[in-house]
């Protein structure tokens, strides 16, 4: 029996398909595939699939989490392509968690909370070593 996982992917709603894909390439993601309800983006191994759906309750409690080798690097990025201002988004800069990532908050144009991040150590990544060694 193989039980091995190939891809886990969230359908993230968008309350504005068309402004929301604007958003993504924006932000980084490049979309390899897009009809009129659903498109495919991704950001090096990174994907998730942005639906042309939007039920403000739902939209209001999605959050995700991407992890990135240069959380500044980001940060830069969404500063130099101006994605608060251009698209009234909200975001706050990069800061240490005690979960030992650092990450910033953005939210995109429908609601949807990011938080992107990447690992600098501590605890937890001592801890995931050490049961990855056993």
């Amino acid at each position: 029996m193989n039980m091995q996982t190939v891809e886990i992917k969230a359908f993230v709603p968008a309350r504005d398909f068309e402004l929301s894909k604007q958003f993504y390439r924006d932000l980084g993601f490049e979309i390899t595939w897009s009809d009129g309800d659903l498109a495919y983006l991704h950001a090096g191994g990174a994907s998730f699939l942005l639906q042309k759906f939007h039920v403000p309750d739902h939209t209001g409690n999605f959050l995700m989490h991407l992890l990135v080798v240069d959380v500044e690097a980001w940060w830069r990025h969404v500063q130099s392509q101006r994605l608060v201002e251009r698209y009234g988004v909200r975001a706050s800069p990069p800061e240490d968690q005690p979960w030992a990532i650092r990450d910033f908050v953005l939210a995109d144009p429908s609601g949807v909370l990011w938080r992107i991040g990447q690992n600098i150590g501590g605890p937890q990544t001592a801890a995931n070593s050490e049961s990855a060694a056993s």
